[in-house]
């Protein structure tokens, strides 16, 4: 505590008579541009990964960096986006997953947690996809290795999730939001984002320089030129899966999410 009030003195007798103007600017109303979806765990720090300023990042902070599926939880989490994408006007989301993350450690043994820790094992629920995902196509795989792709698939798993919501989809549908996936490693610094075209994280830059017109890990609905390329992007996927999926993707998330429908 003795730390907390020596920063807060630091904050309000150095930092904030340097930024009075800003704070001024910033108590009329908030204009976050990105909406940060991310973990609770204390050595992520969304602001000082992205060099980002008071007022730039909307942040949702969670166990897992998870997104209940719409119409799963009355929690603050879909509230949250809701007020974000819909009176904030935001149009970009990061769901941000990261190394040695202690939520998927339990995930990946969540029976054990049932009478340890019943809040946690209720909440871990929610990403039953991805426990499934892993337990049905990762079973040789083992150790660190297995914790790594854990954390990976699961922000592919979450930001499908975030797709569920009726306020997203239809930002979607107008070709007015970018959803990107980001994996940030604790020891070496390094942020990997998903490329929904590879099906896999790359460096953020080189996705940015292949995508000259577009953002560059956009998982936004191709728009529609007319009926017929939307018949034919239908008949892409079968069933309710999501128009904008490859096959491949679409059927290896949802064989882990169709536990949970």
């Amino acid at each position: 505590m003795r730390k907390l009030l020596k920063g807060l003195h630091k904050f309000q007798s150095s930092y904030f008579p340097a930024n009075q103007e800003i704070f001024e600017q910033l108590a009329e109303g908030q204009k976050p541009r990105v909406l940060f979806i991310t973990c609770s765990d204390s050595r992520i720090v969304p602001h000082l990964i992205t060099q980002s300023g008071v007022g730039d990042l909307f942040i949702i902070r969670n166990a897992g960096n998870l997104v209940p599926p719409f119409g799963s939880a009355n929690g603050g989490e879909g509230a949250a986006i809701e007020y974000a994408i819909h009176a904030l006007g935001i149009e970009q989301v990061i769901i941000c997953g990261h190394s040695n993350c202690g939520a998927m450690k339990g995930l990946l043994k969540l029976e054990k947690l049932r009478l340890e820790m019943p809040l946690v094992y209720e909440w871990l629920q929610h990403a039953e996809a991805t426990r499934r995902l892993i337990q049905e196509n990762y079973s040789d795989v083992k150790g660190k290795e297995l914790l790594t792709i854990t954390m990976a698939e699961n922000v592919v798993t979450q930001i499908e999730n975030l797709k569920t919501y009726p306020v997203v989809r239809s930002k979607l549908h107008q070709n007015k939001m970018s959803i990107y996936g980001w994996i940030y490693d604790i020891e070496t610094g390094e942020i990997l984002s998903y490329n929904p075209n590879t099906d896999d994280f790359e460096p953020p830059q080189s996705i940015l320089s292949n995508s000259v017109n577009e953002s560059f890990v956009s998982t936004s609905a191709p728009p529609i030129a007319d009926s017929q390329q939307h018949d034919s992007m239908t008949k892409q996927n079968s069933g309710d899966l999501p128009v904008w999926l490859s096959q491949s993707q679409a059927e290896r998330i949802y064989r882990g999410s169709a536990a949970i429908s």
